[in-house]
């Protein structure tokens, strides 16, 4: 061997003895390059990068879909890669290659999401409301007849609230309310010396009403034993909010000084008011030592408003409950007799045709103090009236007393329609900015108050002799089933009129309007809005046909 030959075996062996003892990397080459040792690692990193990548992809896919797609499957998309990406996100990792399952387990999971979610609870229906009704055991002979009219004990729960027992007919325990005596309140202080102490037995109805621990219970409505409701009107108002909220809903009186001297935001009781079975609860664990706190105080309903804001809950006005003309009522035959003493002239609460007539745009759900008006309709009692009214809200609960505005130019005569109640014809072209106020038929409870005295705006029955209203009231009303449509009449009201020189068509040649109406129970789920009504062609001289309906697109009561 030469000693070339002897040099170059000696480098081999050393190279080979160094490899093997960790300092040189081994890599292919030429026998005779030194081997990086840099290079060794990244092809280890590189290699075990796509071994954890590899394992990781297998095992996360495996796991999500196990049970919607066969393991083979997500075997062959995972290896459909040509090269693995030395850079990973993870969204790379946890993504499926294709949409097809997604799709499939996103519709799955909102189907278990649908099954999963609490059902969409029922409207509130009137048998989900209790009534607790105040009166007096010596006014009830003559107050019970006004229950009758609305409360159907076969559809409604209520109680009726009294200061002492009375005798209930067979017939009372078929049409009335079962009644309770209230409970002992002579342990309650009463300072207020124009008032009566019977008040705060009044203000704890419906707390007694509630540990009666009926079932299924929304709402309490409370009201007197001479409040009239419309039923079907009060379940459109409490639809509108969650009866598993707190809720304390009314409306405030007709006049300022009332409002001015008791409150503004309290819910005057006789026109009816109706509080959530939650807020009910709450009231009875601390009203007993709320009325403690407010002896002086005149009623039963700014007592309740007293705790009301002690609870932080403020009234939900809604304009169809009624305290008509304001006066403060507490059912006891006491503070009756305390009122007619001293407001002799009770004679002046007069007529609510123009209250009526011009109703607000809102449901008509109450009307209180129906002892000291005239009958809604003349020449009937006051009974009669109430059961002629109820005879439109049969066929159209949610139209009854609404009023239409509209003009027959021919005539010149400005017309105003109270649907189920009345019909006023004018001479003249009236704007319906005026024509919506009520006109004053009615005085204040305050004799030495003025028109300026009322919540809301007022006018003058007539400016003018000749702009003295006709007046029709309703008479009867029935269901045309080929019209698919109301027919009421209302028949002319006898009243002598001034003299009238205009020269212009007479109204009083009138004797009857007929008025078509179709009924639309959905009128108060659109926003508020008065129907349009237009005067037809009569064949009959002495009878005006009137149709009366939602507005056509562009039509508008123009004068």
């Amino acid at each position: 061997m030469t000693d070339s030959n002897k040099v170059s075996q000696m480098v081999w062996d050393q190279v080979q003895s160094r490899s093997s003892s960790g300092n040189h990397p081994l890599v292919s080459g030429h026998p005779n390059r030194p081997i990086p040792k840099l290079m060794v690692c990244s092809i280890l990193f590189v290699s075990l990068t796509y071994l954890l990548y590899t394992l990781k992809l297998l095992t996360t896919s495996a796991q999500q879909t196990f049970h919607h797609t066969p393991f083979t499957s997500y075997l062959r998309r995972s290896t459909s890669f040509t090269s693995a990406p030395l850079v990973l996100n993870q969204t790379a990792v946890t993504a499926p290659p294709h949409h097809g399952g997604r799709d499939v387990r996103e519709k799955q999971k909102v189907v278990m999401q649908m099954e999963q979610a609490p059902p969409k609870p029922k409207p509130t229906e009137i048998h989900d409301v209790v009534f607790g009704i105040a009166a007096s055991s010596k006014l009830w002979q003559q107050r019970k007849e006004y229950i009758k009219i609305w409360y159907k004990p076969n559809q409604m729960r209520g109680v009726v609230w009294l200061d002492d027992r009375v005798k209930y007919s067979a017939q009372d325990n078929r049409t009335l309310p079962p009644f309770r005596v209230s409970s002992d309140t002579s342990k309650f202080p009463y300072t207020n010396r124009k008032g009566h102490r019977s008040a705060i037995r009044i203000s704890r109805i419906v707390t007694e009403t509630l540990r009666m621990k009926m079932d299924n219970v929304r709402w309490f409505v409370m009201g007197d034993d001479d409040t009239v409701f419309i039923t079907a009107n009060l379940v459109r108002i409490l639809r509108k909010y969650d009866h598993t909220q707190y809720y304390y809903i009314g409306s405030l009186s007709e006049s300022h000084i009332q409002n001015i001297f008791f409150s503004y935001g309290m819910a005057y009781g006789g026109g009816g008011f109706a509080i959530s079975y939650p807020l009910a609860k709450a009231l009875a664990k601390m009203q007993d030592r709320c009325i403690q706190r407010y002896p002086g105080l005149y009623g039963s309903d700014d007592r309740m408003q007293a705790c009301m804001a002690e609870l932080g809950v403020p009234l939900t006005k809604e304009l169809g409950f009624h305290q008509i003309l304001s006066l403060k009522t507490i059912s006891d035959s006491k503070f009756i007799a305390y009122w007619f003493m001293h407001c002799n002239q009770y004679d002046v609460y007069g007529n609510l045709l123009g209250l009526l007539a011009a109703h607000p745009v809102t449901p008509l759900v109450s009307l209180h103090h129906l002892d000291v008006v005239e009958p809604i309709f003349p020449n009937v009692s006051r009974v009669q009236a109430l059961q002629r009214l109820m005879l439109p809200t049969k066929l159209d609960s949610a139209g009854i007393m609404q009023q239409s505005i509209c003009y027959d130019k021919t005539k010149s005569w400005t017309i105003s329609v109270s649907w189920g109640f009345a019909v006023q014809v004018f001479r003249g072209i009236f704007s319906p900015r005026e024509i919506e106020m009520p006109s004053r038929t009615f005085l204040n409870w305050y004799k030495r108050a003025d028109y300026t005295a009322y919540a809301f705006n007022t006018r003058p029955v007539s400016r003018n002799p000749c702009q003295k209203p006709f007046v029709f009231y309703m008479s009867s009303v029935r269901m045309d089933s080929e019209l698919n449509k109301t027919v009421s009449e209302y028949e002319r009201h006898h009243v002598p009129h001034p003299l009238c020189r205009w020269k212009m068509a007479n109204p009083n040649d009138l004797e009857t309007v007929i008025v078509h109406k179709k009924p639309d129970p959905h009128l108060w789920d659109r926003s508020p809005r008065k129907n349009c009504c237009r005067a037809m062609e009569s064949k009959e001289r002495r009878r005006m046909v009137i149709d009366v309906g939602v507005c056509k697109d562009g039509e508008v009561s123009e004068i």
